[in-house]
């Protein structure tokens, strides 16, 4: 096995102390089998439930009226995450167009929105338009307004119940931490925060941004009183076979008005061809949670592979998992950019790829991806990326197997000790 690495481009020395780390994780990757056993019977539960067949998988076009395999994919969706209505559709993009789908549907002219856990990620900045940008819920009239989180991540209550007001129509709640140096919210953790705000404000709309936190847990969000859950298809619940697409699930209401703004008002979701995609969503479906656990060891694998080598990581080495994402503070360009070397490096596609900073849409600071992958942006794929900016931390995500996101960390540390921006320990160096 070390000369099968070596011929991937890794050091035996570099094989080795990830072989040493490993052996401390056998107990975790246990129970990360586990949960991923109760999240496939739930999906294939759903699925026998609603009778999917083969006739579900045919491709239609046009207007798409009468599409049997969309309505029952929603079903499936909504059975799935425990909620009334699923729009689960490839006309949406991405994970950032799912929400604002979901924003603009349900804030009006005079609402406001509350983000009760600090900025939100890059990409909403325009959207709600904290960043001027023509077609911004502010540029409709409507009002924004957060709440930082307290300095240990934790939630800030009393500034929060001080926030609502008769305006505050919906509350955002960003369960990954994105581009933020913060910890991802456990399930138990969104539950307690939409609680709190209910008790404020019975009628406040609680929404998650479930991105990269579906199948984690063995609940969602939408299971402890969350009237909406958000995501992308390229991301958990796509498997990595989901070419495109997103989901929102939640209250019948608030769906069916998501559905209108997504085609028209009057047409909602009787319309929207699924162009073969059928397949594709429900096989991404049934091998999520899979994928997810293998992805969850490779975060694992690599918090502790780094932690010991003195960087400051985020989750821990010990902590609790609540997504698939790893934060690595590396403390320079220098070291983001040897980073995502070795993660590009372990692509089976654009392999021979040189990742460099660059201008990316949506972003105020250049961005550094790492993405060798079958579907372009699919972050449940092996990625990395990260805005070139203090501290310099990179987010680590995503493999449709744990071997091959092995391999991806082990080639990041070797450009890193190539670099000169680490050291292996002693035993490892001798």
């Amino acid at each position: 096995m070390t000369e099968q690495y070596l011929r991937m481009g890794v050091s035996p020395a570099v094989y080795d102390y990830g072989q040493r780390v490993l052996e401390s994780l056998r107990g975790r990757f246990d129970a990360l089998d586990e949960t991923a056993e109760y999240n496939q019977c739930k999906v294939i539960a759903a699925m026998q439930k609603h009778r999917v067949s083969a006739a579900c998988f045919a491709a239609t076009t046009g207007y798409g009226y009468d599409d049997v395999g969309r309505e029952n994919l929603e079903r499936v969706y909504a059975d799935v995450f425990g909620t009334e209505a699923a729009l689960v559709r490839p006309q949406i993009t991405c994970g950032t167009h799912a929400l604002t789908v979901a924003l603009s549907a349900n804030l009006l002219p005079g609402d406001e929105l509350l983000s009760p856990v600090g900025r939100p990620y890059d990409t909403l900045e325009e959207v709600i338009g904290i960043r001027p940008s023509a077609c911004s819920l502010k540029e409709y009239g409507v009002s924004y307004r957060q709440v930082d989180l307290l300095p240990d991540g934790s939630f800030d209550y009393d500034a929060i119940a001080a926030a609502v007001t008769e305006k505050t129509k919906l509350a955002t709640i960003q369960r990954s931490k994105g581009y933020a140096m913060r910890p991802t919210f456990s399930v138990r953790q969104i539950g307690e925060l939409v609680a709190f705000l209910k008790r404020i404000k019975p009628d406040i709309i609680c929404m998650v941004d479930n991105c990269y936190g579906e199948f984690v847990e063995k609940l969602e969000p939408s299971d402890v009183g969350a009237d909406l859950v958000v995501g992308s298809l390229i991301k958990n619940p796509g498997g990595g076979l989901a070419p495109i697409g997103g989901y929102i699930c939640g209250r019948r209401d608030l769906v069916e008005r998501c559905a209108y703004r997504l085609s028209a008002p009057g047409l909602g979701q009787e319309v929207g061809a699924n162009l073969g995609l059928m397949p594709a969503f429900y096989q991404g479906l049934f091998l999520a949670p899979t994928v997810v656990s293998g992805a969850l060891k490779g975060a694992i694998f690599a918090a502790n592979l780094y932690e010991r080598l003195g960087f400051r990581v985020l989750p821990n080495g010990t902590e609790e998992r609540h997504d698939i994402i790893q934060a690595v503070e590396l403390g320079s360009r220098e070291g983001m950019i040897a980073f995502c070397k070795g993660i590009q490096a372990a692509a089976p596609v654009d392999s021979f790829a040189d990742p460099m900073p660059w201008d990316m849409p949506g972003y105020d600071d250049q961005v550094i991806m790492a993405a060798g992958t079958f579907v372009q942006g699919s972050s449940i794929e092996l990625s990395a990326d990260g805005p070139i900016r203090p501290p310099y931390a990179v987010y680590f995500q995503g493999g449709l197997t744990w071997y091959h996101a092995k391999l991806g960390i082990l080639l990041s540390l070797q450009k890193l000790v190539e670099a000169g921006l680490t050291k292996l320990p002693e035993e490892e160096q001798k």
